[in-house]
Protein backbone atom coordinates (compact mmCIF):
# COMPACT_ATOMS: atom_id res chain seq x y z
CA UNK A 1 0.00 0.00 0.00
CA UNK A 2 1.34 3.28 -0.61
CA UNK A 3 0.47 6.72 1.06
CA UNK A 4 -1.68 8.14 -1.93
CA UNK A 5 -4.03 5.12 -1.50
CA UNK A 6 -4.39 5.81 2.38
CA UNK A 7 -8.07 6.73 3.32
CA UNK A 8 -9.29 7.69 7.19
CA UNK A 9 -11.78 6.03 8.84
CA UNK A 10 -14.11 8.80 9.48
CA UNK A 11 -13.74 11.40 6.88
CA UNK A 12 -13.85 15.35 7.69
CA UNK A 13 -17.10 16.70 8.28
CA UNK A 14 -19.09 18.78 6.19
CA UNK A 15 -17.91 22.86 7.13
CA UNK A 16 -21.09 24.61 7.97
CA UNK A 17 -21.89 27.35 5.71
CA UNK A 18 -22.29 30.05 7.66
CA UNK A 19 -23.34 33.55 5.37
CA UNK A 20 -26.49 34.71 3.47
CA UNK A 21 -26.01 32.01 0.98
CA UNK A 22 -25.72 29.18 3.68
CA UNK A 23 -28.90 27.73 5.32
CA UNK A 24 -28.02 28.29 8.99
CA UNK A 25 -26.51 31.67 8.40
CA UNK A 26 -27.46 35.39 9.56
CA UNK A 27 -30.78 34.99 10.92
CA UNK A 28 -31.17 31.33 10.99
CA UNK A 29 -34.42 30.30 9.49
CA UNK A 30 -36.11 33.31 12.14
CA UNK A 31 -36.68 35.75 9.58
CA UNK A 32 -36.12 39.78 10.60
CA UNK A 33 -36.19 41.15 14.08
CA UNK A 34 -38.95 41.68 16.31
CA UNK A 35 -40.98 39.07 19.16
CA UNK A 36 -40.67 36.38 16.18
CA UNK A 37 -37.18 36.13 15.88
CA UNK A 38 -36.57 35.80 19.66
CA UNK A 39 -35.72 32.62 21.44
CA UNK A 40 -39.08 31.25 23.01
CA UNK A 41 -40.96 32.75 19.95
CA UNK A 42 -44.56 30.90 20.75
CA UNK A 43 -47.51 33.57 19.57
CA UNK A 44 -50.70 32.49 20.29
CA UNK A 45 -52.87 32.77 16.85
CA UNK A 46 -55.28 36.26 17.21
CA UNK A 47 -58.32 34.14 15.37
CA UNK A 48 -58.01 31.48 18.90
CA UNK A 49 -59.05 33.99 20.94
CA UNK A 50 -61.67 35.37 18.88
CA UNK A 51 -63.20 31.98 18.97
CA UNK A 52 -62.83 31.47 22.05
CA UNK A 53 -64.80 34.59 23.20
CA UNK A 54 -67.65 33.25 20.71
CA UNK A 55 -70.44 31.52 22.54
CA UNK A 56 -71.53 28.05 22.20
CA UNK A 57 -73.95 27.63 20.02
CA UNK A 58 -76.52 25.32 22.14
CA UNK A 59 -79.48 23.08 21.00
CA UNK A 60 -80.35 20.98 17.91
CA UNK A 61 -77.69 21.99 15.73
CA UNK A 62 -77.91 20.48 11.98
CA UNK A 63 -81.31 18.79 13.29
CA UNK A 64 -82.90 21.60 14.35
CA UNK A 65 -85.89 20.75 11.11
CA UNK A 66 -86.31 17.33 11.93
CA UNK A 67 -88.66 16.24 14.98
CA UNK A 68 -88.39 15.26 18.17
CA UNK A 69 -90.25 12.61 17.88
CA UNK A 70 -88.61 9.05 17.19
CA UNK A 71 -89.89 7.39 13.91
CA UNK A 72 -91.76 4.89 16.11
CA UNK A 73 -93.64 7.37 17.65
CA UNK A 74 -94.98 8.34 14.18
CA UNK A 75 -97.75 6.28 13.47
CA UNK A 76 -97.03 4.43 9.65
CA UNK A 77 -99.61 5.95 7.25
CA UNK A 78 -101.88 3.31 5.38
CA UNK A 79 -104.41 4.35 2.59
CA UNK A 80 -108.41 3.35 2.44
CA UNK A 81 -107.30 1.86 -0.83
CA UNK A 82 -104.64 -0.09 0.49
CA UNK A 83 -107.19 -1.38 2.55
CA UNK A 84 -109.53 -1.71 -0.46
CA UNK A 85 -107.49 -4.16 -1.76
CA UNK A 86 -106.22 -5.77 0.78
CA UNK A 87 -109.07 -7.03 2.69
CA UNK A 88 -112.55 -9.05 2.61
CA UNK A 89 -115.67 -6.70 3.99
CA UNK A 90 -116.46 -7.32 7.46
CA UNK A 91 -112.86 -7.97 8.12
CA UNK A 92 -111.32 -6.51 11.54
CA UNK A 93 -108.51 -4.37 10.90
CA UNK A 94 -105.67 -3.79 13.71
CA UNK A 95 -102.13 -2.89 13.24
CA UNK A 96 -101.42 -6.36 14.35
CA UNK A 97 -103.04 -7.72 11.40
CA UNK A 98 -101.73 -4.89 9.12
CA UNK A 99 -98.32 -6.79 9.99
CA UNK A 100 -99.02 -10.08 9.20
CA UNK A 101 -100.33 -9.28 6.40
CA UNK A 102 -97.24 -7.21 5.21
CA UNK A 103 -98.72 -3.57 4.72
CA UNK A 104 -96.74 -2.18 7.41
CA UNK A 105 -93.45 -3.68 9.29
CA UNK A 106 -92.32 -3.35 12.49
CA UNK A 107 -90.02 -0.71 13.86
CA UNK A 108 -87.24 -2.40 16.29
CA UNK A 109 -88.92 -5.23 16.44
CA UNK A 110 -92.47 -3.88 17.95
CA UNK A 111 -95.57 -3.11 15.46
CA UNK A 112 -95.63 0.80 15.16
CA UNK A 113 -99.11 3.12 15.86
CA UNK A 114 -100.91 3.03 12.04
CA UNK A 115 -102.94 5.94 10.98
CA UNK A 116 -106.10 5.59 8.60
CA UNK A 117 -105.98 8.18 5.45
CA UNK A 118 -109.04 9.03 3.52
CA UNK A 119 -107.47 8.72 0.07
CA UNK A 120 -109.68 6.05 -2.37
CA UNK A 121 -112.78 5.10 -2.20
CA UNK A 122 -114.53 2.51 0.62
CA UNK A 123 -117.11 0.16 -0.79
CA UNK A 124 -116.45 -2.67 2.09
CA UNK A 125 -117.91 -2.12 5.47
CA UNK A 126 -114.49 -2.57 8.44
CA UNK A 127 -114.32 -3.05 11.82
CA UNK A 128 -111.16 -0.60 12.40
CA UNK A 129 -109.76 -0.90 15.85
CA UNK A 130 -106.40 0.54 17.58
CA UNK A 131 -105.52 2.97 14.60
CA UNK A 132 -105.62 6.46 14.37
CA UNK A 133 -108.31 7.88 11.96
CA UNK A 134 -108.53 11.36 9.99
CA UNK A 135 -111.61 12.99 9.41
CA UNK A 136 -112.16 11.93 5.82
CA UNK A 137 -111.44 8.27 6.37
CA UNK A 138 -113.31 7.84 9.15
CA UNK A 139 -116.71 9.15 7.32
CA UNK A 140 -115.55 6.47 4.49
CA UNK A 141 -115.61 3.84 6.86
CA UNK A 142 -118.86 4.55 8.15
CA UNK A 143 -120.34 5.28 5.13
CA UNK A 144 -119.30 2.28 3.63
CA UNK A 145 -121.18 0.73 6.62
CA UNK A 146 -118.06 0.22 9.09
CA UNK A 147 -116.87 0.83 12.61
CA UNK A 148 -114.74 2.62 14.20
CA UNK A 149 -113.33 1.12 18.17
CA UNK A 150 -110.19 3.04 19.85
Amino acid sequence: MQTNQLQRNHPNRKRMIVARGGKRGKTSGRGGKGQSARAGNKRRPEWRDIIKKLPKLRGRGVNQNKSVKTAAEKPIVVSLAVLEGAFEAGAAITPAVLFEKGIISSWSGKIPKVKILGDGQLKKAFKVSGCAVSKTAKAEIEKAGGSIAN
